[in-house]
């Protein structure tokens, strides 16, 4: 696992903080709204919520004007032939098209690349969710490919996802 620093990172409009009990009645709330469930599940017990998001040292929440709005996360592979950080992100659907998920995925990826060290960043969101993709775009991810029935949906089925990866210099610090 990666360690985030008990520090807030600030992008544009996003502060990302390290997450804590008092998050979690919130965070869990945005995990059941209907556009967010369908896309990361409603599996999520209070104390799943806590291990994964309040407390977690690759863990942060997404915080715009005092509001907790979602969170981010990034694993780590720390084998030096294969070293890069995944990212994963979920924001409160009331909060969508606003920028602030780019923003958080700019912040976050500019700490993996500036102080974590890494030359590339990957990040895999469902094939249709079209909204999410462009705004990966915007902070340089650019489309590997398609990775055929990659992730169980809620209905049980088996849905693609799309790889995509970022190298340090395709970085959009916008």
């Amino acid at each position: 696992m990666g360690y985030v620093p008990a520090v807030v990172l600030r992008g544009k409009w996003v502060a990302l903080r390290p997450g804590d009990a008092a998050d979690v009645p919130r965070l869990l709330a945005i995990l059941k709204e209907p556009e967010i469930a369908a896309r990361w599940g409603s599996h999520r017990s209070e104390d799943d919520v806590v291990k994964e998001f309040a407390g977690a040292d690759n863990a942060s929440v997404i915080v715009v004007d005092d509001e907790v709005i979602g969170a981010i996360q990034f694993a780590e592979e720390d084998d030096p032939m294969y070293r890069h950080a995944g990212i994963d992100v979920f924001i409160t659907a009331s909060r969508h098209g606003q920028g602030l998920g780019s923003d958080a995925v700019r912040t976050l990826a500019r700490y993996l690349i500036e102080e974590r060290g890494h030359h590339r960043l990957t990040i895999d969101p469902a094939v249709d969710n079209e909204q999410a993709i462009r705004a990966y775009r915007r902070v340089g991810f650019r489309e590997v490919g398609v990775m055929r029935g990659y992730e169980r949906g809620p209905d049980g089925t088996w849905h693609d996802g799309l790889l995509m990866e970022m190298l340090a210099e395709d970085f959009i610090d916008g």
